[in-house]
C-alpha cells in the first residue's frame, strides 16, 4: 500500500526557515573560508577553514532537518534515530571540511575549485540521504533514481559555482549573493530529493525496523537543533568583529608615517628604525653646513665665539 507524504505539513513555515539556516550557514562558511585565503599562517588557516566546514556542514544539516519536520506520512508516525542523526552532521561536517581544505590549500584554481565543490556538493547529499535513513517509520522508503541523481547534481553544482563566486570575487556582496544562491540551490536539492520519496507501507500489526529507540521529529530534532544553531550564532559573531571579513581587505591599513624618518604618528620612534637628527638652525653669520659640522678649525660647537 502507497503511504501519502506531505512535505509541508506547517506550510511555508519550514522551507523559509531551512531557506535561511541554508543562507546563514553558508554566508558564515564562504566568508571564513575567503579569510582563509588570505592568511599566511599555517595554523590561523587551518582555524579559519574549521570553521567553514563546522558552518556549512552545520546549517546544510539543520537547513535538511527543520524541513524535516513539516515532513509526514498521512498513515503512520514518522521517527528518527538518534545515532543516524547525529552521524549525518559528522558526515557533512568532515566531507565539506575536505571539500573547503582542498580550496584552501590549492587556490582558486580551476582544478581545485572543481574537486572541492564536488566533495563539498557529495558531502552536502550524502548527509541528506544519510538523514532520510535515519528515518523510522512503518514501512519501507523508496527512491525514484533519476530523481536522486538530479538532487546530488544540484548539490555538486551549487557547491562548486558558491566557492568559485566566493573566492574570486572578494566583494561582501558578491560573496552574500554567492550565500543566497548556496541557500536556493541545497534547499531546492532538499527538497527534489524528498520528490524522490515513495513510502511503502507495512501490513497492519507490522513492527517497524529499527523503531526501538527511535524518537518523534518533535521529541528529537527540536533539542538537536539548538546546538548548530548557537555555534552559527557565534561564528556570526566571530565575522562581525572581524574587519578583513567585513571589508573585504587583503591586508591590514598600514599605519600613518609621521614626520621624520624612523618616526610614526605625533613623532614617536618606531623600533628599530634609527630616527633622524633633527638639523640645528644657523646662528647669524653661521652657513648652513657650519651649523651642522661647526665652522672649520673651530670644534663642533657650531656657534662663532665673538
Amino acid at each position: 500500500m502507497q503511504g501519502t507524504t506531505d512535505g509541508f505539513s506547517y506550510g511555508l513555515i519550514t522551507p523559509v526557515a531551512a531557506f535561511l539556516m541554508a543562507c546563514l550557514g553558508g554566508a558564515l562558511g564562504l566568508r571564513c573560508a575567503i579569510r582563509s585565503l588570505r592568511t599566511p599562517e599555517p595554523g590561523r588557516k587551518a582555524g579559519w577553514l574549521v570553521l567553514a566546514a563546522v558552518a556549512i556542514g552545520s546549517g546544510v544539516w539543520t537547513m535538511h532537518f527543520i524541513a524535516m519536520m513539516g515532513f509526514a506520512v498521512a498513515e503512520t508516525p514518522v521517527a528518527y534515530d538518534p545515532a543516524t542523526t547525529f552521524a549525518s552532521l559528522a558526515l557533512a561536517i568532515v566531507m565539506v571540511g575536505v571539500g573547503i581544505f582542498i580550496v584552501g590549500y590549492r587556490g582558486t584554481t580551476t582544478m581545485a575549485l572543481i574537486t572541492g565543490g564536488t566533495v563539498t556538493g557529495l558531502g552536502i547529499a550524502s548527509m541528506h540521504y544519510l538523514g532520510m535513513a535515519g528515518m523510522r517509520l512503518e514501512g519501507r522508503v523508496e527512491y525514484d533514481t533519476l530523481t536522486v541523481g538530479g538532487s546530488v547534481v544540484i548539490a555538486v553544482v551549487a557547491a562548486t559555482t558558491a566557492l568559485w563566486a566566493a573566492a574570486s570575487l572578494h566583494s561582501l556582496l558578491m560573496s552574500l549573493a554567492a550565500s543566497v544562491t548556496m541557500g536556493v540551490a541545497v534547499t531546492g536539492m532538499h527538497y527534489m530529493g524528498m520528490a524522490a520519496v515513495h513510502v511503502h507501507l507495512s501490513p497492519p500489526g507490522a513492527v517497524a525496523e529499527g523503531a526501538e529507540g527511535a524518537e518523534s521529529a518533535a521529541t528529537l530534532l527540536g533539542p538537536m537543533l539548538v546546538g548548530p544553531g548557537v555555534f552559527l550564532l557565534l561564528a556570526a559573531v566571530v565575522v562581525i568583529f572581524d574587519p578583513l571579513m567585513v571589508t573585504g581587505s587583503q591586508e591590514p591599513p598600514a599605519p600613518p608615517r609621521g614626520p621624520g624618518r624612523g618616526r610614526g604618528p605625533q613623532g614617536r620612534a618606531l623600533p628599530g628604525v634609527p630616527a633622524q637628527r633633527a638639523r640645528p638652525e644657523p646662528t647669524y653669520g653661521q652657513s648652513a653646513d657650519e651649523a651642522v659640522s661647526g665652522p672649520s678649525g673651530g670644534g663642533s660647537r657650531g656657534v662663532h665665539d665673538w
